[in-house]
């Protein structure tokens, strides 16, 4: 595997907000930042259920994923990270809307607070 980085930067999701790239390009492999649940026209977080937050979410890692010319089915790990982990049942089954088996390796961790009050994010591991 060649340890020359490259930056995956595309307008289709939101705009890192701080001093990050959107993903890193290592190889076959795709480590891709958390995303929160902003929607990338707006920049602003979606208002709703857990559940619409969490398919923005999906939503914005496909976009990244798309401008490598990849999808949802690439991801081998995810990272999830909730504020409230009574969400979980209700991120769990729209997680499942999105991937089929053999599902990602995935971690699920509670935590005091996200970026700009969100809810959730989630980070992954995609493979080319």
């Amino acid at each position: 595997m060649s340890g020359e980085r490259r930056a995956v930067a595309t307008a289709a999701a939101p705009q890192a907000i701080g001093p990050y790239s959107q993903a890193i390009v290592v190889g076959d492999l795709v480590f891709l930042s958390g995303q929160i649940p902003l929607d990338p026209d707006r920049g602003r977080l979606v208002a709703g259920t857990i559940e619409e937050e969490t398919r923005q979410v999906l939503k914005n890692l496909a976009a990244v994923l798309a401008a490598e010319g990849l999808d949802l089915t690439s991801i081998v790990k995810t990272t999830v990270y909730l504020t409230d982990l009574a969400d979980f049942p209700r991120v769990n089954q729209t997680y499942a809307e999105f991937f089929a088996e053999p599902f990602p390796a995935r971690a699920t961790v509670a935590v005091a607070a996200l970026p700009r009050g969100a809810r959730i994010e989630i980070e992954a591991v995609a493979v080319r």
